[in-house]
C-alpha cells in the first residue's frame, strides 16, 4: 500500500494530498479580496504553479480542474486569463460553474488533479 503525503494542513484541509503520483490541489483564492476576476484569477493561478512546482508536477500535467465563479457573468474575463495560462496541446478536463464561495471577497475558486512527473 502506498503512503498519502498530505502537505500544509491547517486543521480543516490540506493545501496538497499525493497519492500513486497523483497530487490533488484544495481549491485556491486569489491573494486581494474584492479584486477584479481577473486578477483574482491571476493570484490564485500562480499560487497553484507554485504548488504544482513544490510537489513535483507543472501545468502540463494537470489532468482535472475545477472553476467556481460567484458570478457566471464573469466567466470570459476568467478564461482569458486560464486560455492565456494553460498550455496549449496539454489542457486539463474541466468543469466550470457558478456558487457561492466561501466569502463575498471572492469571485473565482479553482481546484485541480494533476500527475507527479
Amino acid at each position: 500500500m502506498s503512503e498519502i503525503i498530505r502537505k500544509n494542513g491547517n486543521g480543516r484541509y490540506s493545501e496538497a494530498v499525493i497519492k500513486d503520483g497523483i497530487l490533488y490541489v484544495a481549491g485556491q483564492v486569489g491573494d486581494t479580496p474584492d479584486a477584479s476576476v481577473e486578477q483574482q484569477t491571476k493570484e490564485l493561478l500562480a499560487t497553484i504553479d507554485r504548488i504544482l512546482a513544490e510537489n513535483g508536477s507543472d501545468k502540463e500535467h494537470i489532468l482535472a480542474a475545477t472553476v467556481v465563479l460567484a458570478d457566471i457573468k464573469n466567466v470570459a474575463e476568467m478564461n482569458a486569463v486560464w486560455d492565456a495560462w494553460v498550455v496549449k496541446g496539454a489542457e486539463p478536463t474541466r468543469m466550470c460553474f457558478e456558487g457561492k464561495l466561501v466569502s463575498p471577497a471572492w469571485r473565482v475558486e479553482v481546484c485541480l488533479t494533476a500527475a507527479v512527473k
